[in-house]
């Protein structure tokens, strides 16, 4: 279903590919997030979990930023996996507004027996694309993504 709203040509096809983009987003999100089912975890604790896991300690900040998050947002996801023993804070001696993200051995395990399930169930979604057109829906949504104004 399309845009009810009755604008300009230009107005009504940017309207649709919104729709049409979101609609997409939430419903692979909804289906790739049954992959978490019994680990407890929420998308924003995974993201965390799989940045610390691929590109090392991260500073909370970083994290926020690479995540897309606040950094009220990215605080309380921290927060939580740190209740539960997942990741740990550490303060720098020099400076204790900077504060890095390191993933623990449970954190470690965690992530290690849920992301290939992510990755599968991912895999199983784009499977309805043929490789060209994931590299394009790729290329399409880096750009669109990446789009500054003036």
């Amino acid at each position: 279903m399309g845009t009810h709203y009755r604008g300009t040509e230009a107005e009504v096809r940017a309207l649709n590919a919104t729709i049409k983009l979101m609609r997409a987003t939430d419903s692979v999100s909804a289906r790739v997030s049954r992959s978490l089912t019994g680990a407890r975890l929420t998308e924003s604790q995974l993201g965390v979990l799989e940045a610390l896991l691929h590109l090392g300690s991260l500073c909370q900040t970083e994290l926020g930023k690479k995540l897309l998050k606040s950094s009220g947002n990215i605080t309380l996801v921290v927060d939580n996996l740190e209740k539960r023993g997942l990741v740990r804070r550490q303060r720098d001696a020099k400076d204790r507004r900077f504060v890095t993200v390191h993933l623990t051995e449970a954190g470690r395990q965690l992530i290690g027996e849920v992301f290939p399930r992510v990755v599968a169930a991912i895999v199983e979604e784009m499977s309805a694309l043929t490789p060209f057109e994931q590299e394009e829906l790729g290329r399409l949504c880096r750009r669109l993504g990446r789009q500054e104004r003036q």
